[in-house]
């Protein structure tokens, strides 16, 4: 290795709170530790060095244990300056001898300055949530490019930059899409987006959703995620779109749709959930009802333009609760803003629960094995693992959970796979 610095943690006293986390998380993750009962022997990633640039928390600890006990030499940085757990971070670092570059609240010059750390290693694959990692190593870490196998990709926005890079003739290295794999999409960003999203806005504010008018801007999987658990708190939910097949199925789905604009004069609370940029902007701003709630719940903090929505106030209160800013406008009306604008699941909440990031993080861990063995072959493209990895997970998450299901017969299968028989 050629890097000096061996972590750059805010307080490595903090492992004992961090490993009772880390260890918590782990007993619910069914999938992940029967990975890491596994293939912890045969070691299957020996001689592999892993960069990973994801939120570090519970889950993704678990994550880098496996991945190491599996044999590969990891590095983990934060792919969100707010996201880090400290005490986690640390635990890492001092119980598992994992080098962690991530700090909370870190500034954007050190939180490049720590993908940096986890690059200089020269790792095989990277392991990413956003794109962050994977881009800086196609830019500024292009000496390190050349010796990547493949990347992994954890979120959408990540997933668009990388099809955008694709399609731009830029990407130097395959992709493998986790975030497409049904396993993910379908349960990490519906259930898992979902519930965390509104714990991060219920623990920022201490309000009562029951009765109130929720706006979630985007219907994708997250959206739609968020939607549901509004609802089932007793909120009334509007949703915003641009894409028309999604604005269709959110009125099947029985929710109001309509413009950002109209949205603006009723909701209480809005949650951007794109992966757009100032998806609410200056025209939503001026129409927003006193008190007015803003939470991000996208990946970058570009989904609310805060530049605009500062040039309309006369004074920005910041604290005026944990992870609260308050922005005064010059007409008297006061709107609030969770978490800077970032992913309020995470700055204000614990992301994710273990039990969805179990399948994210099975995927992630199977795209690093398909990877050592694929990823020479791989034209320099984004993929999707196999379905059968896909089905594998979930059948070791259906039996983790005592659940059985059918298996096709003989004939069934003969019967599928043939075109004679007809009516």
């Amino acid at each position: 290795m050629s890097g000096v610095h061996t972590h750059n943690v805010a307080d490595l006293s903090l492992a004992p709170e961090g490993k009772k986390k880390i260890l918590w998380a782990g007993e619910h993750m069914p999938v992940l530790q029967r990975l890491r009962e596994k293939y912890r022997e045969t070691r299957p990633l020996a001689g592999i060095r892993i960069a990973a640039c994801l939120h570090v928390t519970p889950e993704t600890a678990n994550l880098m244990i496996a991945l190491k006990e599996a044999g590969a030499e990891v590095r983990l940085s934060a792919s969100n300056p707010l996201s880090t757990k400290d005490d986690v971070a640390a635990s890492l670092v001092a119980d598992f001898g994992v080098p962690v570059f991530a700090r909370h609240g870190e500034s954007r010059e050190e939180y490049y300055e720590n993908l940096r750390s986890v690059l200089e290693f020269r790792p095989h694959i990277t392991l990413d949530d956003g794109g962050d990692l994977t881009v800086f190593a196609h830019t500024e870490g292009k000496a390190y490019a050349n010796e990547i196998l493949g990347g992994t990709e954890e979120t959408t926005t990540g997933v668009i930059r990388f099809r955008a890079m694709e399609k731009a003739g830029t990407l130097q290295y395959p992709i493998v899409a986790v975030n497409d794999s049904l396993t993910k999409h379908l349960f990490d960003n519906r259930y898992g987006t979902g519930q965390s999203t509104v714990d991060g806005i219920l623990r920022a504010t201490n309000l009562l959703l029951a009765g109130s008018v929720v706006v979630v801007c985007g219907y994708g999987w997250c959206g739609r995620g968020v939607a549901l658990r509004a609802r089932g708190m007793g909120a009334r939910v509007i949703v915003t779109e641009v894409d028309p097949v999604r604005a269709l199925e959110a009125v099947m789905d029985g929710f109001e749709v309509m413009p950002v604009e109209e949205a603006a004069r009723k909701g209480d609370v809005f949650v951007t959930v794109t992966g757009n940029k100032h998806v609410l902007d200056r025209p939503a701003f001026e129409n927003l009802k006193h008190g007015a709630i803003l939470a991000n719940a996208g990946h970058f903090n570009v989904e609310i333009n805060l530049e605009a929505l500062e040039a309309m106030a006369v004074r920005v209160e910041r604290g005026v609760r944990p992870f609260v800013d308050a922005y005064h406008l010059r007409d008297g009306r006061v709107v609030y803003v969770l978490g800077e604008g970032r992913l309020v699941n995470l700055v204000a909440a614990e992301g994710h629960p273990p039990t969805v990031m179990d399948m994210s993080f099975a995927n992630q861990f199977m795209a690093a094995l398909y990877l050592v063995e694929k990823g020479k072959t791989l034209e320099a493209r984004v993929y999707t693992l196999p379905r059968e990895i896909d089905d594998a997970v979930a059948r070791e998450k259906l039996a983790s959970m005592g659940v059985r299901i059918d298996t096709l017969t003989d004939e069934q299968r003969r019967y599928l796979e043939s075109w004679e028989e007809g009516t």
